[in-house]
């Protein structure tokens, strides 16, 4: 149940997650009395269930005028993380041997081999991470990329920093590597975007929307106060149609 709510949750469960791996906290509302029917739709009802269940311990909690009570949360022991992260190596592991593939085609920037299997991978597993009750084309590439995060935090976390969702520049990326040895590695940037055919007649017009935010954003602005050479920082854009990928 753990596993199947957390992969096929919205995306801001995966960001959770994606900060828990770090060994971060965070703050939700808790609800002593778990109600199992508002799991699919009650994010909050899901940390109820993982504090009650000891997969996460509570540190601090306040209680507002109403008497709800606000915890700030982290995974219970590194046991716990062990646990989560074989579990979300085992999603893709399970699905696609192609993964492991495209991981090393990203850390050696061959555009070629990433598109031949983040398209594979995406077939395999889209439908995997968006199995709710209106599985929508818009909903399925955002679920997966954020589930796809999750894998390569667990794969790459030794040799780089990942987020997704934060800010940088003017706005907020999608995802961003940072290596934890500049000097041996690049720093990657990715951006996801959902093709709109009112607004870009192919794929490739997708993709370079991606990009031309990646820019007006500055995303890489962050990367750069840290040291890392602007040619030192890769840039790609993720177009999705329903099922298929391009990458640029």
């Amino acid at each position: 149940m753990v596993g199947k709510l957390i992969r096929e949750g919205d995306p801001e469960v995966k960001i959770i997650m994606e900060d828990l791996l770090q060994g971060k906290s965070f703050h939700a509302m808790i609800d002593e009395q778990i109600i199992f029917s508002q799991l699919e739709h009650n994010t909050n009802a899901i940390w109820s269930l993982f504090l009650a269940s000891g997969y996460l311990k509570g540190e601090r909690v306040m209680f507002d005028e109403r008497g709800k009570a606000d915890y700030e949360l982290r995974l219970t022991n590194w046991e716990v993380q062990m646990m989560f992260e074989r579990m979300i190596d085992g999603w893709f592991a399970e699905y696609t041997s192609d993964y492991n593939v495209f991981v090393k085609a990203l850390l050696l920037g061959d555009r070629k081999a990433m598109n031949n299997y983040m398209n594979r991978i995406a077939l395999a597993t889209f439908s995997y991470f968006d199995l709710g009750k209106k599985p929508s084309e818009k909903a399925e590439p955002e679920r997966f990329y954020h589930g796809f995060v999750l894998g390569l935090m667990v794969d790459l976390q030794e040799r780089y920093a990942i987020t997704s969702n934060r800010e940088s520049g003017f706005g907020r990326y999608d995802v961003m590597l940072e290596p934890r040895n500049p000097k041996e590695d690049d720093g990657i940037i990715l951006e996801f975007k959902v093709h709109d055919p009112e607004d870009e007649a192919t794929l490739k017009d997708t993709v370079a929307a991606a990009l031309q935010q990646i820019e007006e954003k500055r995303y890489a602005s962050i990367l750069e106060e840290k040291g890392i050479p602007a040619d030192r920082i890769r840039k790609y854009g993720f177009a999705f149609e329903g099922k298929r990928v391009l990458i640029g």
